[in-house]
């Protein structure tokens, strides 16, 4: 197997009450899908890193040269029939720098935090800027 794992976590702030969130992996299937409350949802991605900084993986995505993201799926595309969401938000992962991934190497878990909500009221979609940016939590 080509690289490292490392630990990637995606902290939704203010997710969607009631709605399902998960992982969406390069089949888009949901994995383990997870209903939100009224508090943060964190989603935990292992991916492998290789030399160039290259990310690889189950969940890695990629668009032309050098755009690294993963999906995290929500709603009817997390899972959850009946859903009045069929959403998906891309997370870029290829803008964390270099010193954060030298920490990640060494088992730090780098975290993210995400706006829960787009404008129209319901969960964040499409390219989803986050809130802060990437740094270490453990």
């Amino acid at each position: 197997m080509t690289g490292q794992p490392i630990t990637l976590r995606l902290r939704i702030q203010d997710p969607v009450p009631g709605v399902a969130y998960s992982l969406q992996d390069k089949k888009n299937h949901p994995v383990e899908p997870v209903t939100a409350s009224d508090v943060s949802l964190a989603l935990d991605v292992s991916v492998r890193l290789a030399p160039g900084p290259r990310f690889l993986g189950e969940f890695v995505r990629s668009e032309g040269p050098s755009r690294r993201f993963v999906y995290i799926a929500i709603g009817t595309s997390a899972g959850q029939h009946g859903s009045p969401w069929t959403r998906r938000a891309k997370i870029d992962i290829h803008t964390i720098p270099e010193g954060l991934l030298a920490k990640a190497l060494e088992g730090a878990v780098l975290e993210v935090l995400l706006p829960g909500r787009a404008r129209d009221g319901g969960p964040a979609c499409a390219t989803v800027v986050p809130l802060e940016g990437w740094r270490v939590v453990g």
